[in-house]
């Protein structure tokens, strides 16, 4: 079933059932498909302000990666229900990692718009900012489960080392991003 062609509706009912799949890997890439979402939706709304203008180029930038980012999550939710039911062990981990790495690269669109984008719409910057890193933190989840499965310890070592490494740039990112729009919206 392609879902991303479905309803939010059918999508929850068949999470919420007693179905193998969609499961965590599924809803992780949603996640951040809304994410993505938000950030193409900040842009959007940043974009033709005379406030603005100076970052045109830059915002139509990152709202090409960031629509990019958007289909290439809803492409995930998919392809981990039918890695899940593929019962191959090695897809099994390649989805989650590939989302992982996805997520990272879209968190990295955040802090831009904390200066650049609509001054209205930062509190959804930090959303998408959470969102991105829950995904990434939900992804490697599945990630751990299946090389556990694969058990293939030169794998395994390499593998975690990057999702260690990407986990420290987007706890970050997610942190500096969250503390600057407090300051903002705080005041």
């Amino acid at each position: 079933m392609e879902y991303k062609k479905q309803s939010l509706i059918k999508y929850l009912d068949d999470l919420s059932a007693k179905l193998p799949a969609p499961g965590g890997g599924s809803a992780a890439a949603l996640n951040a498909a809304m994410g993505a979402g938000l950030i193409s939706m900040v842009v959007n709304f940043t974009l033709g302000k005379p406030a603005y203008a100076a970052f045109e180029t830059q915002l139509k930038g990152i709202l090409v990666k960031s629509e990019k980012l958007r289909k290439d999550f809803l492409e995930l939710v998919d392809l981990d229900v039918v890695a899940y039911q593929s019962k191959d062990a090695r897809q099994a981990l390649d989805i989650p990692l590939m989302l992982a790495r996805l997520c990272c690269e879209a968190a990295k669109l955040c802090p831009p718009l904390i200066k650049k984008g609509n001054a209205n719409l930062l509190s959804d910057v930090a959303v998408a900012a959470v969102f991105f890193e829950s995904a990434f933190v939900a992804a490697c989840f599945n990630v751990e489960i299946n090389l556990k499965t694969l058990a293939q310890k030169k794998l395994t070592q390499g593998v975690r080392k990057e999702l260690n490494q990407k986990n420290r740039i987007i706890q970050r990112i997610r942190r500096n991003t969250e503390d600057s729009i407090g300051k903002i919206i705080r005041g």
